[in-house]
């Protein structure tokens, strides 16, 4: 009787949610352009606001000519203020969470996390849970088990205010609803060595009746292939009324092949486009792509055109001005203090009523197929100090993911032209590595971890990037190859010219 009444409230729940929801699909555009004179009237008084003068803004032209278009180093000054206990610098009051995450060219990223903010980053994926209960009309996995793979919910403090990964702060707001049911125990949770955890959590939830599992792809297949190894079978035949498959942080369409060889059949799958800097989209729809974007969320998009990026004139456009199939960097203001603030995302419209996005790449060359979100400072800076403990002369490089190996687990493949070999290409391997290590702690879980084994170099034959740079017609002047990227574009032509 009681799991009758719990999938009745739940399904009951996410009908009137939906119901509620079409309003702000349909009056986006006024929305957005109510809710940015909102954060700006609220935010007057701040630091931020009156070197701003936002007591003269009072349209969308107005903020545009007030507030340039920032980067976490732009912010950086205002956000060390606020580490050193300062309030009322970006935001009223202080937040309350740090989300620490990597990717700059100064090192850990300290992202404020107001309770507003936090609030809605509890709202987007409960909306995303309601959304598919009542596309669906069913709520089964509301009487199962559920595990959402996470980071520790450990947080430290600095001058009061609670700082840790964003999946760890996520953990101390699982609704109540979900709690009773939720898996890791807090115990498991709180293990800081994720190969170690995994394994906890196997034993935990292998004689479960799991319902919903929730995490980014890298982590859910490392889950499943330990799952499978103990117990001789495929997901779905150990957790036979497994519902749902909830996932986010990277694109999920390189692992789906993988996923589905896990899991055994087809498991039905919500994506969502979370970050510490807020919780952006979710698919409404899990039968077609597209994320809905959340424009009622404390959230104000930008939208400058990708080849404007970077421009010191580049238009910024609002959700009234995109079109479709246009690649847009993605520019935030937020009720958690950020303003113009670019997050290095890419993103394609794909509908407008309502608005439905796809994540199409970032900013910057990167790699982060495993979500280790791997900048070109960090290779650069880590190639350099291995090439001052073992000298070595290197024409050309070129770092791409290696997602599904014939055999052992996935890697970061170097491409490496040499001008002089070390002398000790092993030692030589293995310091690259730990200087990566050291410079991105994503990287360094995945190898921890087991997710990823460590870097491979594969030694190319002299002028194969000048082929390369022939092949794509961009030979000489200022053409530059991509030091790193998210596919293997690359990496595919330069394979031939392996040593």
């Amino acid at each position: 009787m009681l799991h009758f009444i719990k999938k009745f409230a739940a399904k009951t729940w996410a009908k009137k949610h939906v119901r509620e929801s079409e309003y702000f699909k349909q009056n986006s555009i006024q929305n957005q352009e109510n809710l940015l004179i909102s954060l700006v009237n609220t935010a007057e008084k701040t630091l931020f606001g009156r070197v701003h003068q936002f007591e003269n803004i009072k349209t969308i032209d107005d903020f545009q000519a007030q507030v340039p278009v920032s980067d976490y180093e732009d912010l950086k000054p205002y956000i060390e203020k606020i580490q050193k206990g300062q309030a009322g610098i970006l935001w009223p009051g202080t937040p309350e969470y740090f989300a620490k995450t990597s990717g700059t060219t100064s090192g850990t990223k300290y992202i404020p996390l107001t309770k507003e903010g936090m609030d809605y980053q509890v709202k987007g994926a409960q909306s995303a849970l309601f959304h598919y209960i009542a596309q669906k009309n069913n709520a089964d996995f509301v009487n199962g088990k559920m595990i959402f793979l996470q980071g520790s919910p450990e947080l430290e403090e600095i001058y009061g205010i609670k700082t840790g990964r964003l999946s760890g702060i996520v953990a101390h707001h699982i609704p109540n609803y979900l709690q009773k049911n939720r898996l890791p125990s807090l115990e498991t949770n709180l293990i800081e060595d994720w190969e170690t955890k995994v394994n906890e959590i196997v034993k935990e939830t292998e004689k479960e009746n799991m319902t919903l599992i929730s995490g980014i792809p890298p982590w859910l297949i490392m889950y499943f292939e330990k799952l499978i190894e103990r117990n001789g079978k495929k997901i779905t035949e150990l957790f036979p009324n497994l519902q749902l498959i909830v996932t986010g942080g990277v694109n999920y369409e390189p692992y789906r092949e993988k996923m589905n060889e896990l899991l055994g059949k087809p498991v039905d799958t919500v994506q969502t486009f979370p970050a510490s800097e807020g919780f952006f989209a979710f698919q409404d729809d899990f039968t077609q792509e597209g994320l809905l974007l959340l424009t009622n969320h404390g959230i104000f998009y930008e939208f400058i055109p990708l080849e404007d990026f970077g421009k010191a004139e580049a238009k910024r456009l609002t959700l009234k001005d995109v079109e479709l199939h246009k690649d847009y960097a993605l520019i935030l203001t937020t009720n958690s203090g950020l303003w113009a603030y670019s997050i290095g995302d890419v993103v394609r419209f794909i509908s407008k009523k309502p608005h439905r996005i796809l994540v199409s790449g970032r900013t910057k060359h990167f790699t982060s197929a495993f979500g280790e979100h791997v900048i070109a400072f960090e290779i650069e800076e880590s190639l350099k100090s291995t090439v001052t403990k073992f000298p070595a002369q290197i024409t050309e490089f070129h770092l791409a993911p290696q997602v599904n190996p014939s055999e052992g687990l996935p890697y970061h493949e170097w491409f490496i032209e040499f001008e002089k070999e070390p002398e000790n290409m092993e030692a030589f391997r293995k310091n690259l590595d730990d200087e990566m290590r050291k410079r991105n702690s994503y990287y360094d879980d995945l190898i921890s971890g087991n997710v990823l084994q460590p870097l491979i170099i594969t030694k190319i034959q002299r002028n194969s990037f000048q082929e390369y740079a022939k092949s794509e017609g961009k030979l000489g002047g200022q053409n530059k190859i991509p030091r790193l990227a998210n596919d293997r574009k690359i990496a595919d032509f330069l394979i031939q010219y392996k040593i």
